[in-house]
């Protein structure tokens, strides 16, 4: 996989015979009392190698749109106007990587925090893909689909266990973070991509320290666990990871490191 443009809300890599961009919709910060040790306590001290914006940890949000040239997906949309102002670029990052949202037909979710889903729905409230069909989501989280998101209610798959989203992408429940929390891997001619939401949240620690959890974890063992598994994963040759909160543009390959992993990014992170 190698980067062949970027810009300020987007950064396009070739993927064999796909493109896979990067796109930036913001950041949220988080106090560092959200993360958790092995016993859900609030870590005592956290290490040197992990930077603070201001005493609080800076969380890039981002979104990925994998094509072909003919079939394409759009995983996850940002928060739109619906949460921090620090958010809701995706569209702004769309339109400077040369996507046309009404191209965009199918979007698949990694669960169903703010950050995540609800640029379904764009600021001025009409929806965001005006040709949308289908929105891929887990189970476990299709409830969100009330209030501001209800108009998209009718579109909604639930994923229910393993299943292919296209002939590129495959569904993969991977429940902890949220009940329905899902990573999809994406096949391409040379290798293997996991994108996930919320595997990860603090890269500059949990690859070192995947035990190392999130208060927000709705159950914390098993989004360990499920953390645990993927890493291990990614340590296969030709395989790569992009992640909604993994230093925008978020995308790298993962090695064992001692007892935990490292991430190497495959592109500079934006500042």
């Amino acid at each position: 996989m190698r980067l062949t443009s970027r810009g300020r809300h987007h950064a396009t890599f070739e993927f064999g015979d796909l493109r896979v961009i990067s796109l930036r919709d913001g950041y949220v910060d988080m106090p560092p009392t959200r993360l958790r040790d092995d016993s859900g306590r609030t870590l005592d001290e956290l290490p040197d190698t992990v930077p603070l914006a201001e005493g609080n940890l800076r969380l890039s949000v981002n979104a990925f749109f994998i094509t072909d040239g003919t079939t394409s997906l759009l995983i996850d949309t940002g928060a739109s106007n619906a949460w921090h102002p620090s958010m809701g670029s995706l569209l702004v990052a769309l339109d400077e990587a040369g996507v046309d949202r009404s191209d965009i037909t199918d979007v698949a979710i990694t669960h169903n925090h703010e950050d995540h889903v609800n640029g379904l729905i764009a600021p001025d409230g009409s929806e965001a893909f005006p040709e949308l069909r289908r929105v891929w989501i887990g189970a476990g989280d299709t409830s969100v689909f009330t209030g501001r998101l209800a108009p998209i209610h009718d579109r909604v798959v639930p994923i229910t266990d393993t299943v292919e989203v296209n002939d590129r992408v495959t569904a993969i429940p991977t429940p902890g973070h949220t009940p329905g929390h899902t990573v999809y891997r994406v096949k391409s001619s040379t290798g293997r991509l996991l994108v996930w939401g919320d595997t990860v949240h603090v890269p500059s620690l949990q690859f070192a320290q995947p035990n190392v959890s999130w208060e927000l974890d709705g159950d914390q063992s098993q989004a360990r666990s499920a953390r645990t598994a993927l890493l291990e994963q990614l340590t296969s040759p030709e395989h790569f990871v992009a992640g909604a909160h993994l230093d925008s543009p978020g995308v790298g390959r993962a090695t064992r490191n001692g007892a935990g992993y490292a991430l190497e990014y495959l592109a500079p992170p934006l500042s």
